[in-house]
């Protein structure tokens, strides 16, 4: 019953979540509901407050999710017009500075998230099994907070407690303190023995909470962001060799859709349910700022059965990712089709550009493993179209066998690392590699994972940022019926060497006299 009680809590407490209109909810509070020292005493006490923390964790998705693709080279901010939304312009073009409010969102949010694990390590006393998964799985968030800390941040504070008083003016931690709260943390909740694993690889019910072999992907991502390729290769052969997850086998073109939440493949994803009765209470504006600018679009035929209209043309892909993916796989790549589409191929599907209308943003080119199907709806709200209950993928197994492969390879073991990426191109219907390179797996890591938020930190972390990334943001394109045509020049531009590291938010630095800002910003 505990577990079923807690799958109720985390399904309702998981339906409310940030976007970027709906940062905060402020409820006043009515009578004495206890403090924390009568809190934290039974099972049902350590679900609530564990419930909480997974609502912190997915209230973070929205500015995470947008600020760390737009700062990589596969889309363009796009939206209705120029100046739409000035501050993912600002990420996708490098025009940002240290006052960028979705960077203090993904900041202060992630310290929420930390703020709520360390209510639960601190404030718990691990004496039932209940409560040793509770800590085991807060242990787990800590550890991914401060992991997109260091990443991102730098120099960020380690907060490994509850702070005093005397203690809310933390300054720099170094990236090596960083760095040993995640191993240490991970370490923890990977030997509790207080995780568990799922029963087979199709348990979708395990997975809706961290298991053992979730923890250890991340520990996995760990190492090989620090070098340390052995631990990784080790630590990630562990996941697979679990056989606890499998690559999808149904459609591609559904991977990241409401038919695939809680897949094989799924390891790590914001929870969301189709209930109608609680459908406000669960909207996103993910999917809404990111599917085509459907009031400049005809939608005829069957496509208008299918796609949901009401949408507002953010996260355009550039022409570089469909370049890409025609060297990889050709104008036929199932992959490819599956993941993009041109303008021919749309209006092939009853999807055409309105006359006279033009796309910001825009080379005449569509994502399409996202695209807003109706499919997706708790109900067709096209007025508003937030009401999609598609899990919001944070890990998936691709990406475990990934960086297997990347770690094997800068360990030595190229054997191995071919047997993994072969495992995805074996999906993608391209034929099997005879030998497997660094490039190899950075090119195929960056069309499997396109639009999932891990290529900003791959680019800086391999080094390749500053060349890739140069030029982003130079110009501006805009899609007509006449063609491509260069919109809008900007006359500061592309990734800098300061851009390696986020700058720590200007709120931040002015209330707090201990930290320091990086080099540059």
């Amino acid at each position: 019953m505990k577990t079923k009680y807690f799958y109720i809590l985390i399904l309702g407490f998981l339906s409310v979540f940030s976007t970027g209109c709906e940062d905060r909810l402020n409820i006043e509070k009515h009578g004495n509901k206890g403090s924390q020292e009568d809190f934290y005493k039974t099972d049902e006490d350590a679900l609530q407050a564990l419930a909480s923390l997974y609502t912190s964790w997915a209230a973070n998705y929205y500015n995470w999710f947008y600020t760390k693709n737009l700062l990589a080279d596969d889309v363009w901010a796009g939206g209705g017009s120029r100046g739409d939304n000035p501050q993912m312009e600002q990420l996708n073009e490098y025009t940002f500075d240290t006052d960028h409010s979705m960077i203090q969102g993904i900041y202060s949010g992630t310290y929420g998230i930390i703020y709520k694990s360390n209510l639960i390590i601190d404030l718990l006393e691990p004496d039932t099994d209940v409560k040793k998964r509770a800590v085991a799985e807060a242990k787990f968030y800590r550890a991914w907070s401060h992991f997109e800390l260091v990443t991102l941040f730098g120099t960020a504070p380690v907060v490994d407690h509850l702070l005093t008083p005397g203690e809310y003016r933390l300054g720099n931690s170094t990236p090596e303190e960083l760095w040993e709260i995640v191993e240490s943390d991970l370490n923890d909740a990977i030997n509790s023995n207080s995780l568990p694993s799922k029963s087979s690889v199709n348990d979708n019910v395990t997975g809706i909470r961290v298991t053992k072999e979730v923890a250890q992907a991340m520990l996995g991502k760990a190492y090989l962001f620090q070098g340390k390729y052995s631990e990784a290769a080790t630590m990630l052969d562990r996941v697979v060799d679990s056989g606890k997850y499998e690559l999808y086998t149904g459609d591609y073109d559904q991977l990241l859709h409401a038919v695939a939440d809680g897949s094989p493949e799924s390891m790590l994803e914001v929870q969301k349910r189709n209930d109608s009765e609680q459908a406000w209470n669960q909207y996103t504006m993910t999917f809404i700022m990111q599917g085509w600018r459907t009031d400049k679009l005809n939608i005829t035929g069957s496509a208008s059965a299918l796609i949901a209209s009401g949408t507002y043309g953010f996260m355009n892909p550039k022409k570089g990712l469909y370049d890409a993916f025609m060297e990889m796989e050709g104008a036929n790549g199932y992959r490819f089709n599956s993941t993009l589409r041109t303008a021919e191929q749309m209006e092939t599907a009853g999807i055409s550009l309105q006359t006279g209308a033009n796309l910001v943003g825009h080379e005449g080119y569509f994502m399409w493993k996202n695209r807003a199907l109706q499919a997706d709806n708790v109900y067709d709200a096209s007025y508003f179209q937030v009401l999609q209950y598609i899990n919001l993928r944070v890990m998936r197994y691709a990406e475990v066998l990934l960086m297997a492969a990347e770690a094997h390879v800068q360990s030595g073991n190229n054997g191995k690392a071919l047997g993994y990426i072969n495992q995805i191109r074996t999906r993608a219907q391209l034929p099997n590699l005879t030998s497997v390179t660094l490039e190899d797996v950075k090119k195929e890591k960056r069309l499997e994972l396109c639009l999932e938020s891990v290529r900003f930190q791959d680019l800086v972390r391999w080094g390749d940022a500053e060349t890739v990334l140069a030029n982003q943001g130079m110009e501006i394109p805009s899609y007509s019926a006449t063609g491509v045509e260069i919109l809008f020049k900007n006359s500061t531009y592309g990734f800098k060497s300061k851009h390696k590291l986020l700058p720590i938010p200007l709120k931040e630095i002015e209330l707090n006299p201990n930290m320091d800002q990086h080099a540059d910003w």
